[in-house]
C-alpha cells in the first residue's frame, strides 16, 4: 500500500466518522435538546422551531458535503483528480458551504428575534456562530483555490 492509498483511505475512515457523529446529532442529540427545552418551557414556545429548521439544514448540507469530499477523494485515489466529474464535487463543496452560511445568517436572526423577545442574552451563541461563518469561509476559499487550477487545466486539455 503506497501513501497516497494510504492517506485517502484514512481520510476516508474520517469522513465516515464524522458522517456517523453528524447522523448522532441528528437522529439523537438534537430532538432530546428539544423535548428537554419544551419540559423546560411549557407554553407552546414555538421559536424553538426556526432553530431546529437551521440546526437540521446545516446538518443535511454538512452531510452531502461530507458524501462529495468521500467522492472526491475516490477519484484522487483512482488517479481521476483533473477529471470533470472532481471539478462538479468541488463546486457542489461550494454551494454547500454557502448554503450552510445561509442557514446560519438564518440562525443568527432567529436568536436575534427571540432575545429581543425574552430579554436573553445571545452574545455567545451568536459568536459561535459568527466563527463557523468564518470557518466555512476558509473552506470556499480553499476550494476556490483549488477548482480554479482544474478548471484552466480542464479547459486546455
Amino acid at each position: 500500500m503506497n501513501g497516497k492509498r494510504g492517506s485517502a483511505i484514512f481520510l476516508k475512515v474520517i469522513i465516515f466518522l464524522v458522517g456517523i457523529a453528524v447522523l448522532t446529532l441528528c437522529i439523537y442529540w438534537i430532538p432530546v435538546l428539544t423535548i428537554r427545552d419544551v419540559k423546560a418551557h411549557p407554553g407552546g414556545d414555538y421559536s424553538l422551531y426556526p432553530l431546529l429548521v437551521c440546526a437540521y439544514g446545516i446538518c443535511i448540507t454538512f452531510s452531502f458535503t461530507l458524501f462529495h469530499v468521500y467522492k472526491l477523494l475516490t477519484f484522487i485515489e483512482r488517479n481521476n483528480a483533473f477529471s470533470e466529474s472532481s471539478l462538479k464535487s468541488l463546486k457542489v463543496i461550494k454551494k454547500c458551504a454557502f448554503t450552510a452560511i445561509f442557514f446560519i445568517v438564518l440562525m443568527i436572526i432567529s436568536l436575534k428575534v427571540i432575545s429581543s423577545i425574552s430579554g436573553d442574552d445571545s452574545a455567545g451563541p451568536i459568536s459561535v456562530s459568527l466563527m463557523s461563518i468564518l470557518a466555512t469561509s476558509i473552506i470556499i476559499a480553499v476550494v476556490d483555490v483549488l477548482q480554479k487550477p482544474l478548471k484552466g487545466f480542464l479547459d486546455k486539455k
